[in-house]
C-alpha cells in the first residue's frame, strides 16, 4: 500500500535530516539531487524542518549563486547536548558533545579500589554535572555508558558481576535521578568499542567480524550480517573465560583466571614481557601491557622478538577459538594494546592463525584502541538522540 501523505512526509524529513548529518550542509538543490525529491517537496520539507527548529541557515554555497538554493542548511547541532562514559574497575571518563559529534568537552578523574560506593558515584555524577556545564549546556539530552561486565537483554541493565565495583551498578540509576529528563543507557564497553572500530576505525569495510578487546582485561565483541550479537544472557564474547591451554587451572562462574584472561590480560603480558628482560613505564591510564609491547616494538632488546612471537602464541589461541565457532572473516585486535601492536602484532598472530585453522581470516589492528569505547558510547547516544528528534519533526 502507498503510504499515507503523512507518512511520506516523515519519511522524507527523515532521509533529510540523515544526509545533512552525514554530508554536513547541503543547498535545498543539493538535497534534490541527494533525495531524488522534486524542488517543491525540498521546499516543504526544508520549511518544516526549519520551523521544528530542526534545521538552519548556516551560509552560502558559493559567491556566483543567487537565490534560495545558495542557502546552505545544516542541522541545529545545540538543540541537544550528549553525554558519553567510559566506566573503568579504576576511573571513569566523560566526553560531551552536540547533536551532530562535534566534541565540546572532556574530562576524567580516577576513583580508587578503596572508595565507598556512595562516594564513588558521587565523583562520577558530579564529573559529568561539571563536564556538560563546560560545554555550554544545562543537562544532556542522552547519556551513554560504556562499561564492563553483562548488560541484561531483558532490561537493559548492567548485572551484578563478581569483582566489578558495586558503584558501577549505582551510577546508572544516580545519573538518570540527576537528569530526570535525559535518556540513559548502559552497554558493555567491548560492544561500544567493536560499534566505533565499525564506523570510524578498522572494520569500516566489514558487516561480520570479531573485536578482541586487549586492555586491562580482555573480551570480544561479535558482529554478524551487521548485527551486534550480545547472546540469551548478555554474555556473548566473554572470551576472559575460555579455558586454554597454557594456565594452571581452570576458570570458574566467578573468577576468569585459569581462563584466556590469564594469558593476555595486561598483567599476564606484563609478567610475560618481564621473563624477558622487559619492562616499561605506562603513558597516562594505558594498560602497562600496551607500554611493554610498545618498548618492544622499538627494538633495542635481543629479547624483544621473541617476547612477541609468545605473546602473539598466546593471543591467537583465543582468536583461533573465536574463528573455529563463528567463522567472521575478520578479527580486529582491539584495546590499547591491540592499537600499540599494531600490523606488527596482528601480523604475528595472522601467520599463528594460518596454522591452526583452514578458515581464512584477516587480523587487523585497532585504529582507535582504548578511545573507541567512549567513541561508541558517543554514537550510540547520537543516534538515540536523533531517533526521538527526527522521529516526528
Amino acid at each position: 500500500m502507498p503510504a499515507s501523505p503523512r507518512t511520506a512526509r516523515a519519511i522524507n524529513d527523515r532521509l533529510a535530516l540523515r544526509l545533512l548529518q552525514d554530508e554536513g550542509p547541503l543547498t535545498a538543490g543539493r538535497l534534490k539531487e541527494l533525495t531524488g525529491l522534486s524542488r517543491p517537496t525540498v521546499a516543504d520539507l526544508v520549511e518544516r524542518l526549519t520551523a521544528a527548529g530542526l534545521i538552519k541557515v548556516v551560509g552560502e554555497a558559493g559567491e556566483q549563486r543567487r537565490g534560495p538554493n545558495a542557502k546552505l542548511y545544516g542541522l541545529v547541532a545545540d538543540r541537544a547536548h550528549l553525554a558519553a562514559l567510559d566506566v573503568r574497575t579504576e576511573g571513569v571518563a566523560v566526553r560531551v558533545s552536540d547533536l551532530v559529534g562535534r566534541v565540546l568537552a572532556e574530562a576524567s578523574v580516577p576513583i580508587g579500589g578503596d572508595t565507598g560506593t556512595g562516594p564513588a558515584v558521587e565523583q562520577a555524577v558530579t564529573l559529568v554535572e561539571r563536564t556538560v556545564k563546560e560545554a555550554g549546556a544545562d543537562r544532556p539530552h542522552t547519556v551513554g555508558i560504556g562499561a564492563p561486565g553483562l548488560i541484561d537483554p531483558a532490561c537493559g541493565e548492567l548485572r551484578n558481576s563478581i569483582g566489578l565495583p558495586e558503584w558501577h551498578r549505582r551510577l546508572v540509576a544516580a545519573l538518570q535521578e540527576r537528569f530526570p529528563h535525559a535518556r540513559v543507557s548502559v552497554e558493555n564497553e567491548t560492544n561500544l568499542a567493536a560499534l566505533a572500530e565499525q564506523r570510524e576505525g578498522a572494520a569500516r569495510d566489514r558487516d561480520t567480524f570479531v573485536l578482541l578487546w586487549l586492555g586491562h582485561g580482555t573480551g570480544a565483541a561479535v558482529v554478524l550480517d551487521g548485527t551486534l550479537r550480545r547472546g540469551a544472557s548478555g554474555g556473548t564474547g566473554e572470551i576472559g573465560f575460555l579455558p586454554v591451554p597454557g594456565t594452571t587451572g581452570l576458570p570458574s562462574a566467578t573468577d576468569c583466571e585459569g581462563g584466556f584472561h590469564s594469558l593476555a590480560g595486561s598483567a599476564a603480558i606484563t609478567a610475560l614481557a618481564g621473563e624477558h628482560g622487559l619492562t616499561a613505564r605506562a603513558e597516562g591510564e594505558e594498560p602497562v601491557g600496551a607500554a611493554v609491547v610498545r618498548e618492544a616494538l622499538r627494538g633495542g632488546s635481543e629479547q624483544a622478538p621473541l617476547f612477541l612471537d609468545a605473546l602473539a602464541d598466546r593471543i591467537s589461541l583465543g582468536v583461533a577459538s573465536v574463528v573455529a565457532v563463528l567463522d567472521p572473516g575478520c578479527v580486529v585486535l582491539g584495546g590499547e594494546v591491540g592499537q600499540v601492536g599494531g600490523p606488527e602484532l596482528a601480523g604475528r598472530v595472522a601467520e599463528r592463525l594460518r596454522r591452526m585453522t583452514p578458515l581464512p581470516t584477516e587480523v587487523r589492528p585497532s585504529a582507535l584502541g582504548g578511545a573507541a569505547v567512549l567513541r561508541g558510547a558517543l554514537l550510540t547516544a547520537r543516534e538515540s538522540a536523533q531517533e526521538e528528534l527526527f522521529g516526528t519533526p
